[in-house]
């Protein structure tokens, strides 16, 4: 009798947990996370924290009252994506995205690490295909347009044109002004190749005990947004969650004040401000 029980408890336990599993994507990130913890897959370390003080020891330290201290490694994530796209009419493109899974962008080359900028917004207002019908066609003209020109791109009758618009400005992603819309992020980045220009080879390695920063995106979310924005023609071959090594140097000041500047460990250069390490 004892042992009917523990088997139907067991076989109970069983589905509550695939349930829990298969409808909650957070569960599945922290349990994979909580696995992995001791080990993951990092871009190569290019320049040691010395090597990136020493070139930069003109700009960082203004006289001999400023010094460095210790050097900090930390881990950034990001989702690393197999595509293929639409290059030409007649041809097909195919490469690699790298797209934070902190700042919600993606990253454009791997030389300078420039970035896109709006993919954020469109993640957390939880932007779908028919938002991206007016975001794409605005981002093509610089981002601004008349409802004019708009209706004539996308070709639709006003009534659908009227909900997409709605739908957009009610999420924060357009503002109306008049006659024109544009879009409502500050020098708007979207229209770019989907692949990031990868300058040097990307190698990666296994990494144990490091200090990782938090992910504030789900992979899942990466991949809806790309698919929107890039097209019925673009298709995710592969993914797989990488960490990009960034040093956090820090100088104090004759007063005590501490400044901190966060550097690239693949590329050597220094990281924009708007760079979150948290």
């Amino acid at each position: 009798m004892r042992l009917i029980s523990i088997i139907t408890s067991s076989i109970f336990l069983f589905f509550i947990l695939s349930w829990v599993w298969m409808n909650y994507p957070e569960t599945r990130s922290f349990t994979l996370d909580f696995v992995s913890k001791k080990k993951f897959n990092t871009l190569e370390v290019r320049y040691s924290a010395e090597a990136i003080m020493e070139n930069n020891k003109r700009t960082l330290l203004k006289d001999s009252n400023h010094t460095f201290l210790e050097p900090d490694l930390k881990f950034h994530p990001y989702l690393l994506m197999e595509v293929k796209y639409n290059r030409t009419h007649d041809k097909t493109g195919e490469g690699i995205i790298l797209w934070s899974l902190v700042d919600g962008e993606m990253v454009i080359n791997t030389s300078s690490w420039e970035m896109t900028h709006g993919f954020k917004d469109c993640i957390t207002y939880n932007a779908d295909k028919e938002n991206f019908k007016i975001i794409n066609a605005l981002a093509t003209r610089g981002g601004s347009m008349d409802r004019e020109n708009l209706s004539r791109i996308l070709n639709v009758d006003n009534d659908i044109l009227d909900s997409w618009i709605e739908g957009c400005r009610r999420k924060n992603l357009i503002v109306q002004n008049g006659n024109h819309y544009r879009l409502h992020f500050e020098k708007p980045k979207l229209q770019v190749m989907p692949e990031t220009k990868v300058d040097h080879s990307i190698v990666t390695k296994a990494a144990k005990y490091a200090s990782r920063i938090n992910k504030r995106y789900r992979p899942a979310q990466i991949e809806s947004i790309a698919k929107y924005a890039f097209g019925n023609d673009f298709a995710i071959r592969k993914k797989t969650e990488i960490y990009l090594p960034i040093y956090s140097i820090v100088v104090q000041n004759p007063d005590g004040s501490l400044m901190t500047t966060y550097f690239n460990a693949l590329n050597g250069k220094k990281l924009s401000q708007t760079f979150h390490l948290e």
